[in-house]
């Protein structure tokens, strides 16, 4: 049986602790820095403080859900205490620190999962596949804007302590551009704007950007987190190709903020130049399940030593695409990625 710490008990790791229980692990402790009140699942766990008080449990997974400024020390630390790691996106905050996460990985033996969660989704995954078999080069028009308030809005401000909207949510919707093209980014460029005093002048709440990709497609990107932010078209995902498109259906009866609606499909409108297709998509999994999905992979990842190699090196590709935007923002200039653009 996996022995499992579970470190950060907000939103996604309640939901990864959840999903341990349900699995059968030996979660061997709950890291959080203050005292919140757990589900009725999870009473009865051991429960820290520390990360350090954690690690002396010694886990052979350690679930990492804390903010993105600890996931790079707190994932090489896990390692180097003999632990396989999960953490969740963004993987860090820089790329440097991205890559010597994989360095320590690769040098130890551990396997390293990041939360890309939609690539566990079957709905997502049938989107990916729809829009590859159309054919490139393609035009992805993909954006999540949240009107957030009370608890939400609390949340959001705290994220963007350390992290903007368009690397926290991006890097999800960025990976599956990269996955459907399979292409060397190029060059990115994005524009932003911080709409609320209650934030850093060094940060901005809403933020766009269009990145290059070396077969000719193109991608557009925009994340805005609060509650000024408009509910009119808060969910679009678009691909389109030379030979159509593939769309999803969004439902228009969801709150931006509902976490659930941000991986629900429902439905793909598939459109070719001779005529238009539905695909229906019932029975989704929900975010639990989803998570559950998550938790299960890293699992078999370490009882049938899966190579986790491209899995690893994708989760830094998107990253680096959202960090190069996010220094477009800041910087007001377009950035390349490859030696050949500059």
């Amino acid at each position: 049986m996996t022995r499992v710490l579970i470190v950060g008990l907000g939103n996604m790791g309640l939901t990864h602790a959840i999903a341990h229980h349900r699995l059968g692990s030996q979660i061997v402790g709950l890291v959080n820095r203050s005292d919140i009140a757990l589900p009725p699942e999870l009473q009865g766990y051991p429960r820290y403080h520390s990360f350090d008080q954690g690690l002396a449990q010694k886990p052979d997974l350690v679930v990492i859900a804390t903010y993105s400024d600890s996931h790079a020390d707190y994932a090489c630390q896990a390692m180097r205490a003999g632990a396989h790691v999960f953490v969740e996106k963004p993987l860090a905050t820089t790329v440097a620190d991205a890559e010597r996460v994989l360095s320590t990985a690769r040098d130890l033996g551990r396997k390293l999962v990041v939360g890309y969660i939609l690539r566990h989704h079957p709905s997502w995954i049938r989107l990916v596949r729809e829009a590859r078999d159309l054919g490139g080069p393609y035009v992805f028009r993909l954006n999540l804007n949240q009107q957030s308030s009370g608890a939400e809005w609390e949340t959001h401000k705290s994220l963007m302590r350390t992290t903007s909207p368009i690397v926290d949510c991006g890097v999800h919707y960025v990976d599956v551009m990269c996955q459907i093209t399979d292409a060397v980014p190029v060059r990115v460029h994005g524009i932003g704007l911080r709409l609320s005093g209650e934030i850093s002048e060094q940060m901005y709440n809403y933020g766009q950007f269009q990145v290059v990709f070396a077969d000719g497609s193109v991608g557009w990107y925009e994340a805005g987190w609060g509650p000024m932010m408009s509910e009119t078209a808060h969910f679009v995902k678009d691909v389109i190709s030379p030979n159509g498109s593939v769309s999803i259906r969004a439902d228009r009866q969801t709150h931006s903020a509902d976490i659930d609606s941000h991986t629900r499909v429902g439905a793909l409108l598939l459109h070719h130049v001779d005529g238009d297709q539905v695909i229906s998509l019932p029975d989704e999994p929900d975010h639990q399940q989803l998570c559950t999905a998550e938790q299960a992979y890293i699992l078999r990842a370490i009882e049938q030593d899966l190579d986790l190699s491209r899995h690893m090196t994708d989760a830094v590709q998107s990253l680096a695409i959202c960090l190069a935007a996010d220094e477009s923002i800041r910087t007001g200039t377009a950035i390349s990625l490859t030696k050949a653009d500059t």
